[in-house]
């Protein structure tokens, strides 16, 4: 026992000694709310993850995000020399928080084989109510607390080997009202079922680590690669602001090079993200200059297009970067242009890239 904890100790300094240089990840706003970065679903030695709660708060600083949630197995905790209640982590974790301005989700996790399989509880007052011996009572009391509910990693394939299926007791909890939102992107794994689900069920979409490592074994951030996580537009900076913006589904799922959200909000991020600064038309000629001002790239597929204009199949905007493309076309050409792409990494659908077009 004490060894364990002088090396989570050790482990901990080490880690908040580094944690002098924060990334702050480039992200507009959009309609009117301001972008938070967030993880909702994470692990310490609480549970089954490998870290003390007070380094996954300073593993979010330094990444620039705003808010996360510590969210232990309920009914799994196999390090036996690791004692106390279930909102443990929580607690050790909250002066760090408080200190380094990052928002700190009060949360639990439900974990039972499938169905209906692992559900997060966020914004709770007392994790402990939750352990019960039924799941049915767990979710009752999540309920009784307001929590936000949603549904994690539904496609895992330890869970679900063959097919990503929605069973008759995830019917039960979306009937009850234990269902506000599920997981279409977790770890390294996106979900194109629960996309879905969560567009025809008007269930918020989420994106989360669900780490239990230190989070520098699961993403190498020396290549550009970030962690999964969801962008939430909340009317203001603070945990209320957070959970209005849950409760009404303003969220993007960021995910690899994946954004996933409804297309109006994508539409106002790519916008805002990528501004033409420049427009040169010639004789049988026109140059565009975009400039990238965000952290995301964008993949872009040339679509339908008048077969007069000749310019890039495929094309990439790399983030902070300015770029140029060039359009050819008849020269006596007098008229109003239209180049057509689908930037795929959009996803407005299950494998559905948005649509977007540039007039000259």
């Amino acid at each position: 026992m004490k060894r364990l904890l002088l090396a989570l100790l050790a482990t901990g300094l080490a880690l908040t000694g580094q944690a002098q240089v924060r990334n702050e990840i480039h992200v507009p706003d959009l309609g009117g709310y301001t972008t938070l970065k967030c993880d909702f679903h994470m692990h310490t030695v609480y549970s089954d993850g490998r870290v003390w709660p007070t380094v996954r708060v300073d593993e979010a600083w330094r990444e620039g995000l705003d808010a996360i949630a510590l969210t232990e197995h309920i009914e799994y905790r196999p390090h036996k020399d690791v004692t106390g209640h279930h909102g443990r982590s929580y607690e050790i974790a909250e002066e760090a928080a408080r200190k380094s301005g990052i928002l700190l989700i009060r949360g639990s996790e439900i974990t039972r084989s499938m169905a209906p399989g692992h559900f997060n509880a966020i914004f709770l007052a007392d994790c402990n109510p939750l352990d019960q011996k039924d799941w049915h009572d767990s979710f009752g009391e999540a309920d009784k607390q307001d929590a936000f509910i949603f549904w994690n990693h539904p496609g895992w394939d330890s869970q679900q080997p063959d097919t990503t299926l929605w069973w008759d007791e995830h019917t039960e909890i979306y009937d009850n009202g234990w269902m506000d939102g599920i997981e279409v992107a977790n770890g390294i794994d996106y979900f194109p079922e629960a996309h879905r689900w969560c567009l025809e069920k008007g269930l918020t979409m989420l994106g989360n680590s669900d780490v239990h490592n230190p989070i520098g074994m699961d993403f190498d951030f020396y290549k550009g690669e970030h962690r999964v996580m969801t962008l939430v537009l909340a009317s203001e900076r603070s945990l209320a602001g957070i959970r209005e913006a849950l409760d009404n589904r303003r969220t993007i799922v960021w995910i690899r090079d994946l954004l996933i959200g409804e297309e109006k909000w994508l539409h106002e991020l790519f916008e805002k993200s990528v501004q033409v600064v420049d427009v040169q038309r010639g004789e049988g000629s026109c140059t565009i200059t975009l400039q990238n001002t965000s952290d995301f790239p964008f993949h872009l597929k040339k679509t339908e297009h008048d077969k007069s204009f000749e310019y890039f199949r495929t094309y990439t905007i790399e983030p902070q970067s300015r770029h140029t493309i060039r359009v050819r076309f008849p020269k006596d050409y007098q008229g109003e242009g239209k180049i057509n792409f689908r930037v795929t990494n959009l996803l407005v659908q299950p494998g559905q890239g948005m649509d977007y077009s540039y007039t000259f």
